[in-house]
């Protein structure tokens, strides 16, 4: 994570501005830091010709110009992180250091607390306006898919979502990273490719778009490419003859559940009468199962075929 910082006037430590507000930054951006940081600058005046020394708190610039040294401490309530110092004297004493130590956790501690004022933790989620990067990972057999004929179908999503999405094949599978400048950029991408490699399931209900008006129902599009058919009987509890009489058109977005799957041929089909309140004093009608074909009944005996003639011509 790179944090930046734009000062616009200092007279003290901006370091260590930038740690205490980048804490605070990272934090309402949703950061999941494991704790929250703050800094102070710590500074020297001393006098060697007596010993005197006096260790200062929060130096502004003249005292870091005129003093003899800047110490820049920073930490979390458990302990130290980062530690930078300059020093214009020959060298400290264990006892100066130890002071500048202790002073300078005293102050951290101080600021720290007026951070956790503000905000305690890291949010929930990031905000919406930051960017991001997730990774999924698809069937082998989904990447074709995905990328669609000459990389029409990735081109698009990413178009249309302002999104970059790039796919790597490791050890048979499809690995898809997807960055968004925003949260709603990235949802949309990933909804767009998980409606791709999902495979539709009984029961579950899925909004649809009608692609096709037949004889006898409507072609309609639950996943992106998949296309099932909503038989003329499962639209209503209503009997309708002809499809016009139904209302549906090309282009119509309506909710279907998925009833059932062809086990020969994989054909899913569809239900939007599953959905609707059944009328008072319905009664489903009885369907009777079609006859095998060795339960049709014998072949009437067509009788001895006639011998074929042969006609020469002379």
């Amino acid at each position: 994570v790179r944090v930046v910082s734009d000062i616009l006037e200092s007279n003290g430590s901006s370091s260590m501005a930038t740690v205490c507000a980048g804490t605070l930054a990272l934090m309402d951006a949703g950061v999941k830091l494991r704790k929250p940081v703050s800094g102070i600058a710590m500074g020297l005046i001393s006098d060697s010709a007596t010993g005197k020394w006096a260790v200062l708190s929060d130096i502004l610039g003249d005292e870091d110009h005129l003093g003899d040294m800047d110490f820049k401490v920073t930490g979390t309530k458990d302990g130290i992180t980062a530690t930078q110092m300059d020093i214009k004297v020959d060298g400290l004493s264990y006892e100066v250091l130890a002071a500048a130590l202790e002073q300078a956790r005293k102050g951290r501690m101080h600021i720290l607390g007026k951070i956790t004022e503000c905000i305690a933790e890291p949010r929930e989620d990031y905000k919406p306006c930051v960017p991001r990067i997730v990774q999924i990972v698809i069937p082998q057999d989904m990447i074709g898919p995905v990328i669609g004929p000459g990389g029409k179908v990735i081109q698009d999503i990413q178009k249309t979502t302002n999104t970059t999405i790039t796919i790597t094949e490791v050890d048979n599978k499809g690995i898809v990273d997807i960055f968004g400048i925003d949260k709603e950029a990235l949802d949309g991408a990933l909804a767009r490719i998980k409606a791709i490699v999902a495979i539709p399931e009984v029961g579950e209900t899925y909004h649809g778009k009608v692609r096709s008006i037949v004889a006898f129902g409507a072609f309609v599009e639950i996943m992106p490419g998949k296309d099932a058919l909503l038989h003329i009987s499962e639209i209503d509890y209503k009997r309708f003859e002809t499809m016009e009489e139904t209302g549906l058109k090309e282009g119509d977005e309506i909710d279907v559940k998925l009833i059932g799957v062809d086990p020969k041929t994989n054909k899913l089909k569809l239900s939007r009468k599953a959905l609707l309140p059944k009328p008072e004093g319905y009664v489903e009608r009885e369907r009777r199962p079609r006859p095998e074909r060795g339960e049709r009944g014998e072949r009437r005996d067509r009788g001895e075929r006639r011998e074929r003639h042969e006609h020469k011509e002379e």
